[in-house]
């Protein structure tokens, strides 16, 4: 099935979409945007509101803008800026012209706020956060007027513009709305509009000290834009009757908004607040560490634009929030890199073979497939020599029932290779531990197949001792050992995974890994799917597992549809 032939994602919001260019709303225009405040990296939730506010724009001939809502400057940073685009453009999609920033409307926004003070709409509050929150009341009982809620209008426009040229100092006063202090719903009740905040802007400089909150600078960039569709996740569903009240009395141009369930992902924290503790408290070695569900992190780990998509689109977009299982995710980069990857061979915890009656100085050059499931990649060449390594867990001296793997006396097979037999076992005397084995090949066997029908039930990976390369790989695990981290305890971090990250350093790749690159994606045969990470030089190679060949997603959706 080719793109053009692939079913179109369809989900409720979709439909509000086709059900608005049906009746010729907002002219039959379709005008999204993703609108992320930089202060911090993405994750593996803003790339579902990324594929949908992009992929939507995309699939209804419309446009996506890139906005930026840099309302706080004490928490924001160029640095997360260029992150967030960096991001965008690796999932796949772009923005062109259209990048726009909150900050590119303060003076409007201000503009607009001294419109509303005109009206009798807002008023300038000389209360402190803490006795507005005080004054708010609570879900089950009203809130109180503000005793400065009733200033003229003269006074809060000579207030406001005090505010503004800055002879005010931070928190001292704010402007508020002037709504309902009754209303059920508590966002209604004279929200803040606008703080005092002396602090320079990483665009604007100093030229404001105040700044408006995301309820007032959301609807009115979203009017300025054009945009149609203001998507947003539910937890806004509270916040649009603000959205509405503010377009209203400006009587500007109106979009709609429609929230979405926002993603939950088990075994990970997808709150930034909790993202930023991990990082600044050295639980993980930055936003781009593997373990992390940051979208620079999964990129770093070897996960592909193209699994991140397929994600987003099997996951597809309610209205109601629940837990994706993290297998979903590991399905869908495993259906990819299966299609994609190179098969290598690499062995990570190596054991030492010597082959005994394979002549000294000689080498076989053996052919062996880069990709069952695409002939296209062809095959490669893989050194085999006397002395190779294998596994340590492929081999037992004593087996276990059921064991196939190499023992004593006990015949297997060498990808692409020989017939090897274990004729004898070196130890280590004062430990026990096998450190060599002594195996015979059948060079009948070559390509890994017996002339004389004879079977063998196991295959084993291998590398050329001396061809081969040695690496680190980096072996990672969830982050966290509970599915919902700290629903027990009341603190995520008491469910951190002490294993989540093993570092293998003696490690073994085949020398056809000399020129892997950062962001290469392999297959070790048998181990996993692994990326070259950006610490990786050719003098030490490092690869990281991207996700195991255990897919237990698969295993999942087969008992569902047996049931």
């Amino acid at each position: 099935m080719n793109m053009e032939e692939k079913e179109k994602p369809s989900d409720f919001i979709r439909e509000i979409i086709r059900e608005d260019l049906k009746n010729r709303k907002f002219d039959s225009r379709v005008h999204t945007r993703f609108p992320p405040e930089p202060n911090g990296y993405l994750h593996i939730g803003h790339a579902k509101s990324i594929c949908l506010n992009f992929g939507a724009a995309e699939e209804f001939k419309g446009l996506c803008n890139m906005r930026f809502d840099d309302t706080n400057p004490t928490k924001e940073e160029v640095e997360y800026v260029e992150s967030i685009k960096e991001d965008v453009r690796w999932i796949g999609f772009d923005w062109q012209e259209r990048e726009y920033y909150a900050s590119d409307y303060f003076e409007k926004m201000y503009g607009y706020a001294v419109e509303l003070i005109k009206k009798g709409k807002a008023y300038v509050c000389d209360l402190s956060a803490d006795e507005i929150r005080e004054y708010r009341g609570t879900l089950t009982a009203s809130g109180k007027e503000s005793p400065y809620r009733n200033r003229t209008v003269e006074e809060n426009l000579s207030l406001f513009e005090k505010m503004k040229i800055g002879e005010f100092p931070d928190g001292s006063r704010t402007l508020r709305a002037k709504i309902d202090m009754s209303s059920g719903n508590i966002n209604m009740r004279d929200p803040v509009m606008f703080r005092i905040l002396h602090s320079e802007h990483h665009r604007t400089g100093n030229k404001w000290c105040i700044y408006p909150m995301y309820d007032y600078a959301h609807c009115v960039s979203d009017s300025i834009e054009g945009i149609t569709h203001s998507i947003c996740t539910l937890e806004f569903e509270d916040h649009r009757p603000l959205y509405d009240w503010f377009l209203n009395e400006l009587g500007v141009y109106h979009p709609q908004q429609i929230e979405f369930a926002r993603l939950n992902l088990s075994y990970t924290v997808l709150s930034k607040r909790k993202l930023i503790q991990l990082v600044q408290e050295g639980h993980v070695n930055g936003w781009d560490d593997p373990r992390m569900p940051t979208i620079s992190g999964i990129r770093r780990r070897g996960y592909t634009p193209e699994s991140i998509r397929n994600f987003c689109e099997r996951i597809g977009v309610a209205k109601r929030d629940s837990m994706v299982d993290m297998a979903l995710l590991e399905y869908c980069i495993r259906e990819d890199l299966n299609k994609q990857a190179q098969r290598v061979m690499a062995v990570l915890r190596p054991l030492k073979v010597v082959v005994v009656n394979y002549p000294e100085g000689q080498v076989d050059e053996l052919d062996a497939i880069n990709n069952p499931e695409d002939p296209g990649m062809g095959t490669r060449k893989v050194p085999f020599s006397r002395v190779l390594y294998i596994e340590k867990d492929d081999f037992r001296e004593q087996p276990p029932k059921g064991f196939f793997r190499l023992s004593p006396g006990k015949e297997v097979r060498l990808r692409y290779a020989y017939y090897i037999t274990c004729v004898d076992v070196v130890k280590d005397k004062n430990t026990g531990e096998v450190t060599e084995l002594h195996c015979t090949y059948d060079p009948a066997t070559r390509g890994g197949d017996s002339p004389d029908g004879r079977k063998v039930k196991s295959t084993l990976h291998w590398v050329s001792a001396s061809h081969a390369i040695k690496a680190e790989a980096r072996l990672y695990d969830y982050l966290f050992t509970k599915p919902v981290p700290g629903e027990e305890s009341g603190d995520f971090k008491t469910d951190l995974n002490p294993k989540s990250l093993e570092a293998l350093k003696q490690c073994f790749v085949e020398p056809s890994l000399v020129n892997a690159k950062s962001g290469d994606r392999f297959q070790f045969e048998r181990m996993g799917y692994f990326c070259a990470d950006r610490d990786s030089t050719k003098e030490k190679p490092v690869f990281n597992r991207t996700v195991t060949l255990r897919d237990t997603w698969a295993k999942i959706e087969k008992l569902q549809k047996k049931s």
